[in-house]
């Protein structure tokens, strides 16, 4: 909007008074929600205080993220490897590729949870034998090798590298291809340039969903329960069924997640911020078009 006064025209910012109504309103609804869940005769909130920082809790928590971390570390390393094999001019790497990523995620990781905690019902024990002779050199029971953490660890990751798979090379196409082409004319190995120069470019890409996957790997690990891992929801799980306070453990083990998911958040955008440095959406643009003026000039 603008009124013109004698030769002068001052812009008016046009109002939106609706849009403050509707998230006041919003606000008052969401408050008034959170009130009466707190203020709710059937909570017992001593039991919320003595629980919330429990060290038995705290422990869980600490060993929720450390299971997150470690499983997002392998994951990761999986997913770099597979995504390179998608994009092998090899058929052979390529399907292995594809096989890899269709199996793991067309099956609940509920099911590749139980599947490696349940292992040492197929294979009651773990030999290595030399090929060929009587010679045993490693036999050990298998429930004593992939203990509940173990086979956790190895459903998470290999789940989440399945998934990752498809972030990473989707964050390598975004790559101009005559990047790594210059590179080859230099001489550099396909190693090299895809450290040197693809990957620190698709990691712009790569770092937004892979954030995402992070937060939901740290809920995940809820999942390994049902393994008998004693971490976040497990713990306050097992104390709810001993005092029957299900509603009040169920509080303390979302306020953990929510601290922990408000921590984890914070590398995600320094990262975002580091890799996005230098690249504006808005500037590229305005490149390009100064570039074709020059040319049709």
């Amino acid at each position: 909007m603008s009124k013109k006064t004698n030769d002068e025209i001052v812009v008016v910012p046009l109002r939106h008074p609706w849009r403050w109504v509707s998230a006041g309103l919003l606000v008052l609804v969401l408050g008034a929600f959170v009130y009466s869940l707190w203020a709710s005769p059937n909570i017992n909130h001593s039991i919320i205080d003595q629980y919330l920082f429990s060290p038995k809790v705290m422990m869980a928590a600490v060993l929720t993220v450390v299971l997150t971390i470690v499983a997002m570390f392998f994951g990761t390393v999986l997913a770099i490897i597979f995504a390179v094999m998608n994009l092998s001019k090899n058929p052979v790497l390529r399907w292995v590729a594809k096989g890899y990523v269709g199996f793991f995620r067309g099956t609940p990781l509920l099911l590749q949870i139980v599947f490696w905690g349940y292992l040492g019902i197929i294979y009651p024990r773990i030999e290595v034998i030399v090929p060929f002779t009587d010679i045993v050199l490693f036999s050990e029971a298998t429930s004593n090798v992939f203990t509940a953490i173990v086979a956790g660890l190895i459903a998470l990751s290999l789940n989440e590298g399945a998934y990752a798979a498809e972030i990473v090379r989707a964050g390598i196409l975004s790559v101009d291809s005559g990047q790594a082409e210059a590179a080859k004319s230099l001489g550099m190995s396909s190693g090299y340039t895809l450290r040197r120069i693809v990957l620190p470019q698709a990691m712009r890409v790569i770092i937004p969903p892979m954030g995402n996957e992070f937060i939901s790997m740290l809920k995940s690990t809820s999942l390994l329960q049902v393994v008998a891992v004693m971490e976040l929801y497990a713990r306050t799980s097992q104390i709810s069924s001993q005092n029957l306070a299900q509603v009040e453990l169920l509080v303390v083990a979302g306020f953990w997640y929510l601290v922990m998911t408000g921590i984890l958040s914070i590398p995600q955008s320094y990262l975002e911020k580091k890799f996005g440095r230098g690249f504006n959406p808005a500037e590229q643009k305005s490149r390009w078009l100064k570039f074709s003026a020059k040319v049709n000039a």
